[in-house]
């Protein structure tokens, strides 16, 4: 059932992406066409995850270390699928081995088709700033689609890295997290120039009621309440952080009542907004 819970896509969801890690070119290759062969449209190869969980299997941003390595990785992959294959990667293993460029160069070389740069070394992990300095540079070395990642918290930023880096696009993760209204102010401003307006507190607590009972569905009752959890930590961090309900929120295991006590907490928190 996992298994199948993991394969599930829908048509109307757009392009179906896969990422895939690892170290062991030959698996990995065999990974991306087995994906392929259930309804991925695009593979997409993970060197830049800093979990050391995955590092310690020579995986994710690990493989920065060993460009030859990456090399024969990459070409496999992509020698294996008809279809589309990208790469993230950091801005290098640590601040004496930023080697993004040359990983860029050698992506491009394999056949990769758009690469995202996190702009940060492995060893900051998500510390500091972001290096957008080191991710122009990748744009200006090579001619495949650079799209830049880290730190891109607002409209206003998005449009800021995207003059600056040169990028052809930008990737946005944490700062979407409890806020995927995000998407919508970066595109108003970069397609339109315009200032988007934030939803009221009524709207998005509509959005997120429905997001939750999508939740459930997609993932199933079994599965569907714990995911649930960390979607409404985040959520209520952007709206009205409360320990209590979250603690009582994280002892539910029912996912109608997770419903009904977040819709009795929203509307404690519109009575107030009104008074």
């Amino acid at each position: 059932m996992p298994c199948k819970l993991r394969l599930a896509y829908s048509d109307d969801l757009g392009l179906n992406a896969v990422q895939i890690a690892g170290s062991d070119p030959l698996e990995m290759a065999q990974a991306a066409a087995i994906n392929v062969e259930y309804g991925a449209q695009i593979i997409d190869i993970n060197m830049g995850c800093p979990a050391k969980k995955v590092n310690r299997k020579l995986a994710g941003s690990a493989l920065l270390q060993y460009p030859d390595l990456v090399e024969k990785i990459l070409c496999e992959v992509v020698a294996a699928v008809n279809v589309p294959v990208t790469l993230k990667i950091r801005t290098g293993w640590d601040k004496s081995n930023r080697n993004c460029v040359q990983i860029g160069k050698i992506a491009e070389q394999c056949g990769i088709q758009a690469l995202t740069v996190h702009g940060r070394t492995r060893a900051c992990l998500f510390e500091g700033k972001a290096e957008y300095d080191n991710i122009k540079a990748v744009k200006q070395a090579i001619v495949i689609p650079v799209i830049a990642n880290g730190d891109i918290d607002s409209a206003r930023k998005a449009k800021f890295v995207l003059d600056y880096t040169g990028a052809d696009a930008i990737m946005i993760g944490r700062a979407a997290l409890g806020n995927p209204w995000l998407f919508q102010a970066v595109e108003n401003l970069i397609e339109h120039n315009s200032i988007s307006q934030m939803p009221s507190l009524n709207e998005k607590c509509g959005q997120i009621l429905r997001h939750i009972q999508e939740l459930h569905q997609f993932y199933g009752e079994q599965k569907g309440y714990r995911i649930t959890r960390k979607h409404v930590a985040w959520y209520l961090q952007g709206i009205q952080p409360d320990s209590v309900f979250k603690q009582t929120f994280n002892a539910i295991s029912d996912p109608k009542e997770q419903l009904i006590v977040l819709e009795d907490f929203f509307n404690l928190i519109l009575d107030k907004e009104k008074c």
